[in-house]
């Protein structure tokens, strides 16, 4: 009987900390609805591919400067693989079961490498982070990891505005 009870414990215990994961979550979502509010919509004309899809892992966005403090609004803070591409008309991030992120060109603040992103730690330059302002005027970090790290100095390079010629 003893047993049965420490089970029985053990899953109210459980089911009491999820349930506290879910409403952290959702706090966090109240919290920063005003300061994130709504996305910039995908464009109907991209306009000239400046660099290649490449396929990877969206880690999520963050509040910058704070590598840690996770956006919550929308689906933009669950992790999805997907392709990141560079326009004329600026970023797309298309993930795989989540919606597509649109960083247009004029929002673009910096593009770098960094170490950890959003509770994602990884060796050093092992992620590529895009900063860029909301249109109410938050500037967050997008960090992705390509699946081929040799293409962040085409990326790296691409915020200061050379194009893909100069850096081949």
């Amino acid at each position: 009987m003893d047993r049965v009870l420490i089970v029985i414990g053990f899953i109210l215990f459980w089911a009491l900390m999820i349930a506290l994961i879910f409403w952290g979550w959702r706090g966090r979502q109240k919290r920063q609805e005003d300061r994130i509010g709504e996305f910039p919509a995908l464009p109907d004309d991209l306009g000239a591919t400046h660099i290649e899809p490449t396929t990877g892992l969206y880690v999520g966005s963050t509040i910058a400067p704070s590598w840690q403090d996770r956006i919550a609004v929308g689906d933009i803070g669950h992790r999805a693989t997907g392709e990141l591409s560079r326009y004329e008309k600026g970023i797309l991030l298309d993930r795989n079961g989540e919606s597509p992120i649109w960083i247009p060109a004029e929002s673009i603040r910096a593009i770098r490498t960094e170490r950890g992103l959003a509770g994602k730690v990884m060796t050093k330059d092992g992620l590529l982070v895009i900063r860029w302002e909301l249109p109410t005027g938050t500037e967050i970090d997008t960090g992705f990891r390509a699946d081929d790290k040799q293409i962040y100095p085409v990326w790296t390079a691409s915020s200061t505005g050379e194009t893909k010629e100069e850096t081949a």
